[in-house]
């Protein structure tokens, strides 16, 4: 299963570039798309959960099985709406319950509208999901009483009914906290083994610990694609360390390519990209996934589409 985004640009009416001829070959597993609150994200997200369509462009899911069709067949997300619809998951970064039901009730609901026809087919099917995302023990309560992440692991219930071939995440982790956090990418890892999972997300660590290829968009524009592992590795004896005072801040931004700066006990830690250490005060750093998502927005490093390995 492999979902391609060619040349897809859309603007809003207000004169706003959202996307930018965004091009995208995403493969089976767990793919993350990193970027600031109003890089594009949610607006490809939409477009590719068929509730947006694009100025121009292009979306198609490459081999999708479960229509009836041989193995092989090419779906036009935007065109064939209805049909992708049939293999669609997706969890937007807010959504609504009805606060008096429960969640059995509920998710029973949507199987009905998901195509579900048998009773007691459906019936295992809402348990083996409540019990997947840990909500089992809580379906007799109703949805109004749920915490953030129950909500949040109900929304992810309601996604995977039916077995979907493409499963849109948006913003998963926003709003939960650090209990749920830690808890709530277990769950994801799962999604991506028999599908392609799109993560979208702010948050470097989503994307760090859960995927195995990323993209990193601003402005509309893809700045980076690739793999979290190699884009790391690439960065290695480039990103240095110093602590300096908050007073020497700005001098050293004047002077050196700084990507980002961190409190520590009150005093400054910045990282600096640079092939040198920038003076004797700075040390090497080992480079994360924040160090390329910062050298990336600040332009300092930029890869179009890395080839997939098969």
């Amino acid at each position: 299963m492999t979902l391609k985004i060619t040349n897809v640009s859309l603007s809003y009416p207000n004169g706003v570039q959202a996307l930018k001829n965004v091009s995208l070959t995403i493969p089976n597993g767990m793919y993350g798309l990193l970027g600031p609150n109003g890089a594009g994200k949610s607006t490809l997200m939409r477009i590719l959960a068929t509730l947006q369509e694009p100025d121009q462009g292009s979306v198609h899911l490459v081999d999708a099985p479960g229509f009836g069709q041989a193995s092989g067949r090419v779906m036009d997300v935007i065109n064939e709406k209805d049909e992708v619809r049939k293999v669609l998951g997706y969890l937007p970064q807010e959504f609504g319950v009805y606060p008096n039901a429960k969640a059995p009730d509920l998710l029973e609901y949507f199987a009905v509208l998901k195509g579900f026809q048998d009773r007691k087919t459906r019936r295992e099917s809402v348990e083996g999901l409540l019990r997947k995302t840990n909500l089992w023990d809580a379906r007799k309560q109703k949805l109004g009483g749920y915490s953030g992440g129950m909500r949040q692991r109900f929304g992810v219930a309601v996604a995977l009914l039916g077995n979907p071939k493409l499963l849109i995440v948006d913003e998963p982790t926003a709003g939960l906290d650090p209990a749920e956090r830690v808890r709530f990418p277990n769950l994801l890892s799962e999604l991506g083994e028999n599908s392609v999972v799109i993560l979208s997300t702010h948050i470097v660590e989503d994307v760090s610990e859960l995927c195995t290829r990323m993209a990193i968009i601003d402005k509309g524009e893809i700045l980076l694609e690739g793999e979290p592992l190699r884009a790391v590795d690439n960065l290695r004896g480039k990103i240095w360390r110093c602590v300096i005072s908050k007073d020497e801040l700005k001098q050293m931004e004047t002077q050196n390519a700084v990507i980002s700066t961190k409190l520590l006990s009150g005093r400054t830690v910045v990282h600096v990209y640079n092939d040198t250490p920038p003076d004797p005060r700075f040390e090497s750093a080992i480079p994360d996934l924040e160090d390329v998502y910062f050298s990336t927005m600040s332009g300092h490093i930029g890869l179009r589409n890395e080839p997939v390995r098969s």
